[in-house]
């Protein structure tokens, strides 16, 4: 019996030297061919022309949305100056007529998106800002004339209009449904080289503060944005727009993995109205608000940094007549808490004019209420 046993230990033994000797130089014959290794969430496998499948692929949402997206170029007239005086004031007021060189024109590009199939095109307002003529190259090819039908520069938002039928406009999706490290696909026209897609995640959301313009509320990207991208489209991996591309933060002009793009929760409100009546119409209540500081938290006595402090309020106003004072700190428009003084900007904004909400404001240690009818 004991003969026995020895022989069935040495067995064992040396099978589990064997599959350890195995697992270190050859760990794949242990792997059962019909296995797959586990991957991130991938959209659904596309099928290519042979029949086979082809994860890990955006092509699907790529020819969704790709066709709808739009190079533009634009041209305006400039004058060069001959003379080294010819840019100083006082020479200019008494001989500028002399001093003002050959006209000569400038070109620029950047992208835009087919937002309807009527021909409406949305893109960045310093892509056509001071244009004199505008061109749009559609994702076949084909070149057709625009012209602007309104601009936004607080968002720096713009609507062309071409002449065209049947156009594939782009579907819009949910940026408020988004969430930090979900991919994101842009698409655009980067330093005229033709329509270019590149890939990143959501790194951010809710960016403001940056200076780049009024209202700010921007989707940061690491997926590639460079010159000649701004106005594209920002779409997620089922081909959808949650976004427009606007700016990148770059010390070299380049791409440096920070991208922003405005959400399209703020674009379709903006798109809509420059459509309707070629300007846009926000709320207004006649306050100026400053930072709320740890050390103005303190001496107000305010349990957080939350919040914008009332500096100034503009006499008749909408906040004076309903009873804000300076010195107030704003808590809540509508319901909607505020943040900060670019929260503050943001939710004012989206507000109707003559509309009635309650601000919920900070006064002698104790939360009151005012309501306010919002101004235009």
């Amino acid at each position: 019996m004991r003969r026995l046993w020895l022989i069935f230990s040495q067995a064992v033994t040396i099978l589990l030297a064997a599959l350890l000797i195995v697992q270190t130089l050859k760990p794949e014959w242990l792997v059962p061919h019909s296995a797959t290794p586990p991957t991130a969430e991938v959209p659904a496998a596309t099928t290519s022309a042979n029949g086979a499948a082809r994860a890990n692929s955006f092509s699907e949402a790529v020819n969704l949305a790709a066709p709808a997206v739009v190079n533009i170029f634009t041209t305006k007239a400039v004058r060069t100056a001959r003379h080294p005086f010819a840019e100083d004031p006082l020479f200019r007021r008494f001989f500028g007529e002399l001093f003002e060189g050959e006209p000569r024109r400038t070109a620029s590009l950047g992208s835009g998106v087919i937002v309807s199939d009527r021909g409406f095109v949305v893109t960045n307002n310093h892509v056509v800002e001071a244009a004199d003529e505008i061109e749009v190259a559609l994702a076949d090819g084909k070149k057709l004339r625009a012209k602007i039908v309104g601009t936004d520069p607080d968002t720096d938002l713009a609507v062309l209009r071409v002449e065209g039928v049947n156009l594939p406009a782009i579907s819009f999706g949910q940026s408020d449904a988004l969430k930090v490290g979900d991919v994101v696909l842009a698409i655009g026209n980067p330093f005229g080289v033709g329509q270019t897609v590149t890939m990143g995640i959501v790194s951010a959301l809710g960016r403001s503060n940056l200076d780049i313009n009024t209202f700010e509320n921007f989707i940061q990207t690491d997926a590639a944005i460079n010159p000649g991208n701004s106005g594209g489209a920002l779409i997620d991996n089922s081909g959808l727009l949650i976004g427009i591309n606007t700016a990148i933060y770059s010390r070299s002009g380049g791409s440096m993995g920070i991208g922003f793009a405005i959400p399209v929760s703020t674009a379709r409100n903006v798109i809509d109205q420059l459509i309707a009546h070629g300007s846009v119409t926000r709320g207004w209540i006649g306050i100026e608000a400053q930072e709320v500081t740890r050390e103005v938290a303190d001496s107000f006595k305010l349990p957080s940094t939350r919040g914008a402090l009332i500096a100034n309020v503009v006499r008749g106003g909408p906040a004076e007549r309903g009873g804000v004072q300076a010195g107030d700190v704003l808590l809540a428009v509508d319901g909607k808490p505020i943040a900060d003084r670019q929260a503050m900007l943001s939710v004012v904004a989206s507000l109707m004019p003559e509309k009635s909400v309650p601000l919920k404001i900070w006064r002698d240690r104790k939360e009151i209420e005012a309501p306010v009818v919002i101004g235009k």
